[in-house]
């Protein structure tokens, strides 16, 4: 590869960087620490909000290309904030994707957050490759935007494949 041309892997994250980032965490430290891996990765459009309120007006004020939340965060809590994302037909950024944070995930919570709306989990403590793998993978395999009755988000159905005669079980 000439020195000149961009790696395929840089290129994969910069495809969500057009328009920003916004850090939804309580934790100012933690908020300045994400933002500092996501300036390591090349990005310079990042924006923190550190209560539920404050996250509200920065995603009705302007469009971002990812949106990483804590889920601590209260007034209205992560998960509930997701869903009135996700549900709002006139906010900006309700197609945007989503990763959650969470120090202490467990089946009930992940499951919560994928209800919500949330692409991808990220479990705390993570490196800024743990995170550039997330945002590559949100780049590389975009999930079409499902409404449904109960729900609204990125498809969770995992993809299907026609198996032919290969299905023929032994007894």
């Amino acid at each position: 590869m000439s020195e000149n041309a961009p790696d395929t892997d840089t290129m994969a994250s910069e495809q969500i960087t057009k328009t920003g980032v916004l850090i939804i965490d309580p934790q100012t430290n933690m908020a300045a620490l994400v933002a500092g891996m996501l300036r390591s990765l090349g990005r310079r459009d990042i924006r923190e909000a550190y209560e539920g309120t404050q996250a509200q007006f920065e995603l009705k004020r302007r469009p971002f290309d990812l949106i990483i939340i804590d889920d601590q965060l209260r007034g209205p809590d992560a998960v509930e904030l997701v869903r009135r994302l996700r549900a709002s037909t006139d906010c900006i950024n309700r197609l945007t994707p989503v990763i959650m944070m969470s120090a202490a995930p467990d089946a009930a919570s992940i499951a919560a957050a994928r209800d919500a709306g949330v692409t991808e989990f990220l479990r705390k403590p993570f490196a800024a490759v743990h995170l550039k793998t997330r945002m590559d993978t949100i780049a590389a395999n975009p999930r079409p935007f499902i409404e449904a009755e109960s729900y609204a988000g990125p498809d969770r159905r995992r993809r299907t494949e026609d198996v032919g005669s290969a299905d023929r079980r032994s007894r």
